[in-house]
């Protein structure tokens, strides 16, 4: 059976690191760089060559360490970049009056856009919603631009949300996940293209553990510490 473009982007993109979204256009600026440099145009050539390095660098896919064994009583960022606001407010599409703590952390061009699931459990659901791209840092940017809203449910049955939001770069937001699939903390569940802004959702019987400026790293740093 021959292999899906796909899956062979999905193969390609783990063994070089880089996110299989990437794949195809990094290879494809590069190689018309490389076309260009055969036909005697050297600097378009180069120009094309380092466009596509730059666009492989934006789609890198490091690894990450696994969560610690004590995952379940914390809560781990879901994006690289800067923690940009921190705040009380409900949950979105849930339950009036229930406040949640909402971190904000801002991706620019520059950090890794995979996006990985801040805690383990069970998909409740995915809902994107098409909108405007305003800067992404903008406190407004999670009601009007482009967003995707996932909600999870812990081992515990506590509800978790995580928003994927697009910016002034970012025009495609990818989601790899359905309702009713199981993630591990940590794993990969998708990516913003060329930056913006993830929103992490964190149960109120856990307490912010980062601040404003402060940088973190997807999969790996922790936000929310169960309080008991």
């Amino acid at each position: 059976m021959a292999m899906r473009a796909g899956d062979f982007a999905r193969r390609v993109g783990g063994a070089i690191g880089i996110a299989a979204e990437g794949v195809t256009m990094a290879a494809t600026v590069t190689g018309l760089g490389a076309l260009a440099l055969v036909l005697g145009w050297y600097w378009a050539g180069m120009a094309a060559i380092l466009c596509g390095l730059a666009t492989a660098a934006f789609f890198r896919d490091p690894e990450r360490s696994p969560a610690s064994p004590s995952s379940e009583r914390l809560v781990f960022s879901g994006a690289d970049g800067t923690v940009s606001d921190v705040a009380e407010m409900p949950l979105p599409d849930g339950v009036a009056g229930e406040r949640y703590h909402r971190v904000s952390v801002f991706m620019s061009p520059l950090n890794v856009h995979v996006n990985r699931a801040p805690v383990g459990g069970e998909i409740v659901s995915v809902r994107h919603t098409p909108g405007a791209f305003h800067a992404a840092f903008r406190d407004y940017a999670s009601e009007q631009n482009e967003r995707n809203l996932i909600v999870l449910s812990d081992a515990r049955g506590r509800q978790h949300a995580m928003m994927q939001i697009a910016g002034y770069l970012a025009r495609r937001i990818v989601c790899r996940l359905h309702p009713h699939d199981t993630v591990r903390c940590g794993e990969r569940i998708g990516l913003i293209m060329f930056g913006s802004r993830v929103d992490h959702f964190v149960p109120p019987d856990y307490r912010v553990v980062v601040k404003v400026g402060e940088r973190v790293r997807a999969g790996e740093s922790i936000i929310g510490e169960l309080l008991q």
